[in-house]
């Protein structure tokens, strides 16, 4: 089983019961994650098991404290997540990148699977996912969170712009679009 058939992207947040205005700050996002952890680990996806949050990193140099961590036991690796309240930068991927990185070598188990580390943003930048290492990392991924679901015609875009995506990865790699 892949990660990308596991991980949702978008994130609907409606039962954290926030403003839709983002007045708000990271913490308070945080806060209501924790208080509504059963509902986050089912929009999730399968198989997740909370580990802990602001969990505590040490190196010889510096301290770190990752937003969340949990286990998802059908990948068998430990899934990080990054809370971020506005638009994917690639400050963001370069610090989950090195969360992954030293994850894998303080606290992985030697039968674990590598880690996942996961970016939640509040809007992705395609132009950030295309030209960072998102690209070729599998194990790691930016997706968006919403406090409420779509409008009909916000879904129509997005379902358009998913197409639209289906098709140029199509024709990059000679695929027939009728298959999409």
């Amino acid at each position: 089983m892949q990660a990308q058939e596991i991980l949702k992207d978008p994130l609907v947040l409606e039962f954290l019961n926030l403003p839709a205005n983002l007045s708000y700050k990271e913490k308070d996002l945080e806060r209501a994650i924790i208080s509504h952890i059963q509902h986050f680990m089912l929009e999730l996806g399968k198989g997740f098991a909370f580990i802990g949050r602001q969990q505590h990193i040490r190196t010889d140099d510096a301290d770190f404290f990752i937003d969340l961590v949990f286990y998802n036991y059908l990948l068998k690796c430990f899934v990080l997540i990054d809370l971020k309240m506005d638009k994917l930068t690639h400050q963001d991927i370069g610090q989950m990148d090195m969360y992954v990185r030293m994850y894998e070598d303080l606290k992985k188990a030697p039968d674990d699977n590598p880690t996942i580390g996961i970016v939640l943003c509040s809007e992705k930048d395609n132009a950030v996912v295309k030209y960072s290492i998102l690209q070729e990392n599998r194990q790691l991924f930016a997706a968006k969170y919403m406090l409420y679901l779509p409008t009909e015609e916000e879904l129509r875009q997005l379902v358009e712009t998913d197409r639209n995506i289906l098709e140029e990865a199509a024709a990059t790699y000679g695929l027939s679009a009728h298959y999409l």
